[in-house]
Parts: C-alpha cells; structure tokens; sequence
C-alpha cells in the first residue's frame, strides 16, 4: 500500500489538524505521517505546543513540524509579498519531497491565514497526481473563542470537504522537469514552457494530419490577413470555392477543440488560433 501523509497548514487554531486526521481516518486512510507547516508567531507556537502533546501519545503515526521561512530565518506570520514568497516556497519543497518519495499526499487547508490555502492550491496544482487530495473542514458548532475540542465527537458536525484540483498536467508530475525543480516560480516557468510545447505539438497534429494540404495552405495565407478575394486570385481558384474549404476547416476546428454545439467558429477564431503557429513556422523554414 502506497504510505500516506497528511500535510496541514496550521495558524492558531491546533484542532484543525487532528480534526482532520480524525475524518481521514474514517474515511477509511491509513496516514503514517503529519506534517505541520506553520510559522513562527505567538499564537502558531502555542497551537504547536498543543499539537505536541496531542501527537506525544500518538502510536499510529509520526509527526513533525515544517516552520515557513526565507533564505536567512523563519517567518512570524503571513504579511509581506516577500512572506507569501517564502510561504509558496516552503510548502512547495515540502510537497515535493513527499512526492519525490512515492507518497500520497492529503493537504489539509483549513488552517491558517488565507494565503496558506490559495498558495497550497498552487502546489497542488504543479505536484498532485490523480490520488492525492485537498481537503477544507467545515465546522458547523464551532466559532472563534469557544472551547478547543481536539478530537471529533459522536454528535459533532464537523466534516471534510475535497477541494477539486485542476491539474496542469495529465503526466505525474514527478515524471517530468517539475520533479528536478527545488524552486516553485522555476517549476511554474517549467510547467509554462511544457504547456506552450505540448499545444504546439497538437496544432501541428491538426495542421499536418486533419486538414488537406489545400486547407493548409489557406489557413496559412487566412493568417496572413488575406480576404476571400485575395486567396482566390493568389490560390487560382473562385470566392466559392474558398468559402467551402473555410466551411471545412471551420467543422474540423470546432470538432478538434471540442467546442460548445452554440459557439460559431469565425475567421478571428481561426487566426487567433494559428497566426502564431504559422509565423514561428515561417521563421523557421527562414532560418534554415
């Protein structure tokens, strides 16, 4: 069986840790690990002094600490652009260690401040693979101030809600460049180029092998900016002619993206998609 960990961003509330590992264990997961990702303010500290007398008599599995920090010191709390850097950074190596070690990976959001959650979104969406899960608890008894209760109670209402995470690629990611990436804004860089890569390969699937070379031909010149007219006189044929072909190219458009039955693929539509293709083709053969 695949080892499990759970990963919680922690702020000054500590039950929302072992409320967490408490519904995940119902749920039927087996965690081996929690890890805490916190920083290093008053209220941080006293919840993780809670934490660690609640994981002091914790059998089933271990437990350890992450502090959110820069390059010199760790971070008292979440108030700079250069504190939410630090905070992507730390979260990010911390998930990708765990993914590097062929664990799945639960990330618990619920605690903290705001950026802990929408940054932790971000790292899910560069390192999950389809196993590993976001999940938010929702508490419906419980507000700020009332009496801490550390573990779920027959009768609370409390719950785990997964969060949906679009991920960026449909390859696991510790298969790809991302894995060998320390540093979060290089793996985005990564990821950007992977993708610009990945639509360039498939537009020239469509270029090369769904349209006819008539087609193509048009759709390179249509790029160019020429009207109906134009592309008659320069392709030797009539107006109608280059209508129907646009007619063809229009389905065959509409079908590759998988567009909506009421969206209308229009000569913008097209340029829009391929003027670029074409121009970085062009500059290409140019360039040989």
């Amino acid at each position: 069986m695949t080892p499990q960990v759970l990963i919680a961003t922690l702020g000054s509330e500590p039950q929302v840790v072992t409320l967490v590992l408490d519904l995940l264990r119902t749920k039927g997961y087996v965690i081996s690990e929690v890890i805490v990702v916190h920083t290093m303010g008053t209220a941080a500290q006293l919840a993780l002094k809670r934490l660690h007398d609640e994981f002091a008599e914790e059998k089933t599995c271990a437990y350890r600490t992450v502090a959110v920090a820069n390059e010199e010191w760790p971070v008292d709390d979440i108030s700079t652009e250069e504190d939410t850097a630090s905070l992507l950074r730390t979260l990010y190596r911390t998930i990708l260690a765990e993914k590097r070690a062929g664990r799945l990976v639960h990330l618990s959001i619920a605690g903290g401040r705001k950026p802990m959650a929408v940054y932790g979104m971000v790292v899910a969406q560069l390192l999950f693979d389809n196993n590993d899960r976001v999940w938010h608890l929702l508490s419906e008894d419980w507000k700020p101030g009332d009496k801490r209760v550390m573990h779920v109670r027959p009768g609370d209402r409390v719950s785990l809600v997964p969060v949906p995470v679009l991920r960026w690629s449909t390859v696991s990611p510790v298969l790809t460049e991302l894995a060998v990436r320390e540093d979060p804004w290089e793996a985005i860089r990564t990821q950007h180029v992977l993708q610009q890569e990945e639509e360039r390969r498939r537009k020239s699937e469509f270029v090369e092998h769904r349209l006819t070379p008539a087609e193509r031909e048009l759709v390179r010149l249509a790029c160019q900016g020429l009207d109906n007219a134009t592309l008659a006189r320069r392709l030797h044929k009539s107006e109608k002619t280059v209508a129907n072909q646009f007619t063809n190219v229009y389905e065959k458009l509409h079908e590759w993206r998988g567009f909506r039955k009421d969206v209308a693929v229009t000569r913008a539509l097209l340029v829009a998609e391929f003027a670029a293709y074409f121009e970085i083709d062009r500059w290409q053969e140019g360039s040989r």
